[in-house]
């Protein structure tokens, strides 16, 4: 593994733009659960059943509390290595971004700035009816929340049958397609459209770097596959870069 690094590093040294796009994988390994909890009423509750806007609509006090409870996990656990390995590469760039499928606003407490959030944040929530903004904190309701305006309040995060932001999508199609190298870390890479991003930065010449635990559908077209945790890779590819960046820089 550590010549695979070697390689990856070499071309991040002479990179000028660099995309990192995330997966549950990264999510777990602070403790997050990639799909939902092994106990209590969720376990009876499929999420493709709550997480949908008709289903909201239908029941939005069940709804608001399988949300409530979900944030309060992710509110509680901390970013880990692996996130706050990526907040340090995005320092030695001028063109970078964190391109993710979570929702758990882990990168962004871990120090990433430029940060592209395909199915939304679940600690936004807003107005159904005016689009009101609201941040509930430390707050957890587990009964539908109104605006004043009226309307229920839903969490900002993409549900089933729902298309992803338009601006964070194309801000993020447009990075992949302009970027020297990408890593794929943690994600399957099969749910779709987001799934394209690192098949858009192959396709457009980029040095395509994979970081998971198990071989993915995206690992045949990736130049490199590191088959771990990330929390584990990415500080060793992120000190390696820095200590050959500063080599660099004392020959010159």
């Amino acid at each position: 593994m550590i010549e695979l690094i070697k390689k990856v590093v070499d071309k991040l040294l002479i990179a000028n733009s660099v995309v990192v796009f995330t997966g549950a994988g990264v999510s777990a390994e602070s403790g997050i659960p990639t799909f939902r909890d092994k106990d209590g009423l969720w376990q009876k509750l499929k999420p493709e059943e709550l997480a949908n806007f008709n289903a909201f609509l239908r029941n939005p006090d069940l709804v608001t509390e399988w949300y409530s409870h979900r944030r309060k996990i992710m509110h509680e656990v901390k970013p880990n290595s692996g996130h706050y390995a990526i907040a340090e590469l995005e320092k030695y760039f001028e063109r970078f971004a964190v391109i993710t499928q979570n929702i758990d606003n882990l990168h962004r407490r871990a120090g990433s700035k430029n940060l592209f959030e395909l199915h939304g944040n679940i600690e936004r929530n807003y107005c159904i009816k005016c689009k009101k903004q609201y941040d509930l904190g430390d707050i957890y309701p587990d009964k539908a929340i109104y605006c004043e305006c009226g309307g229920l309040i839903r969490p900002d995060v993409v549900w089933f049958g729902e298309m992803l932001p338009e601006d964070q999508f194309e801000g993020a199609v447009k990075a992949a397609k302009t970027c020297d190298v990408c890593f794929s870390v943690g994600t399957s890479a099969v749910v779709f459209p987001a799934a394209y991003i690192p098949i858009y930065a192959k396709q457009s010449g980029a040095f395509l770097v994979e970081i998971n635990q198990n071989q993915t559908d995206l690992s045949q077209m990736a130049d490199v596959v590191l088959q771990g945790k990330s929390g584990e890779i990415l500080p060793i590819i992120v000190e390696e870069f820095k200590k050959r960046k500063n080599q660099e820089l004392k020959r010159n």
